[in-house]
């Protein structure tokens, strides 16, 4: 990654408002970054449904930003990009789209899993990043209850381990975590999601279920992952 790329650009990216030479360098780092690609992928409802408002005039100020109509808030938002973008980028166009999908009335944004992605942006993979992070590696094939089959990539970060989780055979509804087991004893939730009652990998719905997650631990320091029901029950036991 160059001085010239940050972490939080995914959401100037997304919103299509980089200069050029910074878009073609994000563009270069998203390759090789699955974080910001996952971040990519939440916010692109919102930049799909921002498309094709164009700008306003310069007159309206930032105090009642709250109270604007779409195309006002995207203006608003250009205008400061262009005035801070020798500082940190990212933190204040994250924020504004988040305001944008308040005033838009309701856009709904979420993380893809599963195939069960919006409008996937030109040059990206039609998979989530989830998935694309599985399919990417050697998956670690877990022990599972009945019926009940999966596995796990992991990548190892400057901050932790990055898991990628495959799973098959279950069917809802349940809420699901994915727990890190320190070779201490200690635990730690990677991530965790609900799972619909036509379930993953299942007759009917065969596609598997695909989420992932980060713990501060290095693999070294992991003993196993479990997949386990806010119920209690263990799903799935995949050890490092």
């Amino acid at each position: 990654m160059t001085s010239q790329v940050e972490h939080t650009d995914v959401g100037a990216y997304a919103l299509g408002i980089l200069e050029e030479p910074d878009r073609t360098a994000f563009s270069d780092h998203l390759a090789a970054c699955p974080s910001c690609t996952a971040e990519l992928q939440e916010l692109s409802g919102v930049a799909g449904a921002l498309s094709g408002i164009g700008p306003l005039g310069d007159e309206h100020d930032d105090a009642d930003a709250g109270d604007r109509g779409p195309a006002e808030v995207v203006n608003l938002l250009r205008r400061r990009k262009a005035a801070d973008r020798r500082a940190r980028r990212g933190t204040f166009v994250i924020g504004a789209a988040a305001a944008v999908t308040l005033v838009a009335g309701g856009i709904a944004v979420g993380t893809s899993i599963s195939g069960e992605s919006g409008s996937v942006p030109v040059g990206h993979s039609a998979h989530g990043p989830a998935e694309d992070a599985y399919r990417s590696g050697t998956p670690l094939t877990g022990t599972g209850a009945s019926g009940v089959t999966g596995g796990l990539v992991l990548e190892t970060k400057g901050w932790g381990t990055h898991a990628a989780l495959e799973l098959r055979g279950v069917k809802g509804p349940l809420e699901c975590e994915l727990v890190a087991v320190s070779r201490s004893g200690e635990r730690r939730v990677v991530t965790g999601w609900a799972v619909p009652e036509r379930g993953y990998g299942v007759a009917g719905s065969p596609e598997p279920l695909y989420v992932h997650g980060g713990v501060a631990w290095g693999p070294a320091g992991i003993d196993r992952f479990e997949v386990r029901t806010t119920g209690g029950d263990t799903l799935l036991t995949v050890m490092v």
